[in-house]
C-alpha cells in the first residue's frame, strides 16, 4: 500500500479520502510478492523506502527483503513452510516496528475515540485493548486496528503501516477544536516485535523472570527489561498463544537480540513476511488492501462483531444500518481447495454453475493442511458454508468449498 508520501506525489492537492481511495486502487494492481506471498498486495513500488531500526539485523540474518508498505522488510530468511511452522510447533518473532503507534490523550480521548472507531471504547478498562475499525463516512474500511487503554486517558493505537499517514491525517481532520483530546504519533520513536507460538509464555519467562506474569488476552502491560521498561500485549495475527513487545527505537536491537538468544532452547526462528501471510490466512484473519478496502466495510466482510451499533453515533454508523438492514450484495467467504493443483492466488475469479459469483482476495497453499485455501467476496446467496463452488485458475475451473472459519485448527492435545 502506498504511504501518504507516494499518494501525494500522483495526487499533490488531493484530500485525505481522495489519497486513501488512489492508496486502495494501487494496492489491488500491486503483483510484487507475487512468487512468494502473492497475497501481500499491499506493497508499495517507490524509489525510497524506510527501514525499520532491526534493518540491519536482518541482513545480518541473511533475510530476502522486499518493499512493503514504503518499507524494506524481510519476505523470509530460511523458507516461509519452515518460518510457518516454526510458530505453529515452537515460536517465532516478526518484526512489527513498521506499524503506526498513535497516543490520544485527554479527558475527552475515550468520547471521540468512540465517535471515530466502530468497537465500544467505553468497555475498555485500563490495561484492555480491542479490535475495531476506521471508517470513512460509506461505512468502508479506512483501516482494523488495535487501541489499547493504557492510563485514564491515555489510548495507543497500533495500525497498519500502509495506512498511518492517511490514518493520521483522517483522524486530525476529525478532531474538533474544543475537544480536551491530544492525538500524536510515537511511530518513529518506537518499534515493536510480535511473538508468537506455543512456547510464547516460555519465551517471556526466559525473558523477563517468572516474577513478571503474562498479561490476560486482549490486555497490555509494562515489564521491565534490562535498565528500561517495554509494553508487552497479548494479541496476535497466527491463531497461536502470543505477545506484541513495544520499546524504544534505541532498544530495538538490543531485545531482538535477546529474544533470538533466550529463544534458543525452544527452536525460535525469526520471521518474515511470507510466514505472517500464510499463518492468518489458516485461521481466516483479512489482510488490509487484501480482504478490507475502502469499497468494503465491515458487516460485507463478517466482521459485525467489531461493530457495535448500539452506540448513537460513529463514523460510517448510517451506512452500516444500511448494510445490516438490507443485507450485503456480497460476503466475504473462507474456501478449501478440493483437489490437489495450484494453489488460489487474489484477483481469481470465483464460479458457482458456470455463473461468475466473485473474486478471490486472498490465496495461498496452507503449510498446516497442505491445501489451496483462501479468502474470496462472493455474493450472499452462495456464501453459505458447505457451498460448492469453482475458482478459475490459468483459464480451467478447480473445484472448492464454501468453509467455517477458522479454516486451521490445532489438534486436539
Amino acid at each position: 500500500m502506498p504511504s501518504a508520501i507516494a499518494d501525494r506525489a500522483i495526487i499533490p492537492s488531493a484530500s485525505v479520502e481522495e489519497r486513501i481511495k488512489v492508496r486502495s486502487r494501487l494496492t489491488n494492481g500491486a503483483a510484487v510478492l507475487r512468487s512468494t506471498a502473492p497475497s501481500l498486495l499491499s506493497v508499495v513500488t517507490e524509489a525510497v523506502h524506510k527501514k525499520t531500526p532491526l534493518y540491519d539485523e536482518h541482513m545480518r540474518l541473511g533475510a530476502k527483503m522486499v518493499p512493503f508498505a514504503g518499507w524494506l522488510m524481510p519476505v523470509q530468511y530460511t523458507s516461509i513452510v519452515e518460518e510457518h511452522q516454526a510458530v505453529r510447533n515452537n515460536v517465532g518473532v516478526f518484526d512489527i516496528s513498521h506499524m503506526g503507534q498513535f497516543i490520544v490523550d485527554g479527558a475527552d480521548a475515550r468520547d471521540w475515540l468512540n465517535s471515530m472507531l466502530t468497537n465500544n471504547v467505553e468497555k475498555l478498562d485500563v490495561r484492555m485493548g480491542q479490535y475495531t475499525f476506521l471508517l470513512n463516512d460509506r461505512g468502508g474500511i479506512i483501516d482494523d486496528l488495535i487501541v489499547y487503554r493504557i492510563d485514564e486517558q491515555k489510548y495507543l493505537l497500533v495500525v497498519n503501516a500502509a495506512c498511518a499517514d492517511e490514518d493520521f491525517a483522517w483522524l486530525q481532520d476529525h478532531l474538533t477544536q474544543g475537544r480536551s483530546c491530544i492525538l500524536t504519533s510515537r511511530s518513529k520513536n518506537f518499534g515493536a516485535v510480535a511473538i508468537q507460538g506455543p512456547q510464547t509464555m516460555a519465551l517471556f519467562n526466559a525473558l523477563f523472570g517468572k516474577h513478571n506474569e503474562l498479561p490476560a488476552r486482549n490486555h497490555i502491560v509494562d515489564v521491565p527489561f534490562n535498565t528500561t521498561s517495554v509494553s508487552v500485549a497479548r494479541t496476535g495475527y497466527t491463531g497461536e498463544d502470543g505477545i506484541e513487545v513495544f520499546f524504544a527505537v534505541s532498544d530495538a536491537v538490543r531485545f531482538w537480540s535477546a529474544a533470538l538468544e533466550q529463544g534458543k532452547p525452544f527452536g525460535i526462528k525469526p520471521c518474515g513476511l511470507g510466514a505472517r501471510d500464510t499463518l492468518r490466512l489458516e485461521m481466516c484473519y483479512p489482510l488490509n488492501g487484501s480482504d478490507l478496502s475502502p469499497e468494503r466495510n465491515p458487516i460485507e466482510a463478517g466482521l459485525g462483531f467489531f461493530v457495535d451499533l448500539d452506540k448513537s453515533e460513529f463514523v460510517g454508523r448510517d451506512a452500516l444500518v444500511k448494510t445490516k438492514e438490507s443485507a450485503p450484495r456480497e460476503r466475504l467467504v473462507p474456501f478449501r481447495m478440493k483437489e490437489k493443483g495450484p494453489p488460489p492466488r487474489p484477483h481469481y475469479a470465483v464460479f458457482r454453475n458456470g455463473e461468475r459469483i466473485g473474486e478471490v482476495t486472498s490465496g495461498t497453499l496452507s503449510p498446516s493442511l497442505n491445501w489451496g485455501i483462501g479468502m474470496a467476496y462472493v455474493s450472499s446467496a452462495h456464501a453459505k458454508i458447505g457451498t460448492e463452488i469453482d475458482i478459475e485458475i490459468r483459464a480451467q475451473k478447480f473445484p472448492a468449498s464454501v468453509e467455517k472459519k477458522p479454516l486451521y485448527r490445532k489438534p486436539a492435545s
